[in-house]
């Protein structure tokens, strides 16, 4: 199925991570709780406007916060999103920034990924019935999304940066610093834990998608200083301020 509001169809979905379980800006017209083959969503699937444009908002971790990025549902939230006609994904991820310029606060608009998890379910194509599906996946991050995404941020003179590996490791305890040594050695830029398998189920689905990473602690061994949960959340709200001005600001161009 799709979905309209006021005769337009509803195609953008904006996923939020840690620090961005509601959407500043929006109003809500709808809730979905969807069945999908795979089981329950992480939060029901809110429909409706961010300023005038028409959008799907889902909680990945859950509102409130609870689920941590090991055992979040992908493929439900993927499969759901597809069934109500999303065709573009904007993800927020919150990271550890590895790259010297990647400290709290910052974003960056990655552009490739690196994938260390190694538990998850991260394929439509996992049970006998189903056709094998070998997407390209070269880039993994939509050009033309990113693009918008990057003017945007410039426009509004954000502390950002507009490419980046991002290494996707497993979760849920932070990384070890030699960990972090090792992903640096591969050219990875930052680290989170949810950006895989969720951008190549979108994909499998044919769901364009590109992520905004709001940096929210220096990644293990960068700095002189262990990193604290309250570090985190004072990272967290400076940040997720600019995090909302942008997807306020790029919806209308998506």
């Amino acid at each position: 199925m799709s979905c309209t509001h006021r005769g337009k169809l509803l195609e953008i979905a904006i996923i939020g991570g840690t620090g961005l379980s509601e959407l500043s800006g929006f109003s809500l017209e709808e809730s979905h709780n969807i069945d999908t083959p795979y089981g329950g969503t992480s939060s029901p699937i809110l429909a409706g406007h961010l300023k005038q444009t028409p959008v799907c908002f889902l909680a990945r971790h859950g509102n409130p916060h609870r689920i941590p990025p090991h055992r979040i549902n992908y493929r439900a939230n993927i499969w759901a999103l597809k069934s109500l006609g999303i065709k573009k994904i904007v993800a927020v991820n919150a990271v550890g920034g590895i790259a010297a310029h990647m400290g709290p606060a910052h974003i960056n608009i990655p552009n490739q990924i690196v994938d260390y998890t190694y538990r998850r379910n991260g394929s439509f194509c996992d049970d006998e019935s189903a056709m094998p599906m070998h997407i390209d996946f070269t880039y993994p991050f939509d050009e033309c999304i990113r693009n918008i995404l990057i003017a945007k941020a410039e426009k509004l003179q954000l502390d950002f940066s507009s490419d980046g590996v991002y290494a996707c490791s497993e979760g849920p305890r932070l990384e070890t610093a030699a960990e972090i040594n090792r992903f640096e050695k591969d050219g990875c830029d930052l680290v989170g834990m949810t950006a895989m398998p969720e951008a190549a189920l979108a994909r499998e689905k044919e769901i364009t998608y590109a992520s905004i990473c709001l940096v929210v602690n220096k990644a293990a061994g960068k700095s002189d200083s262990v990193i604290t949960m309250k570090e985190i959340e004072q990272a967290l709200k400076a940040g997720m301020r600019s995090v909302h001005a942008l997807l306020s600001e790029v919806a209308s161009d998506l």
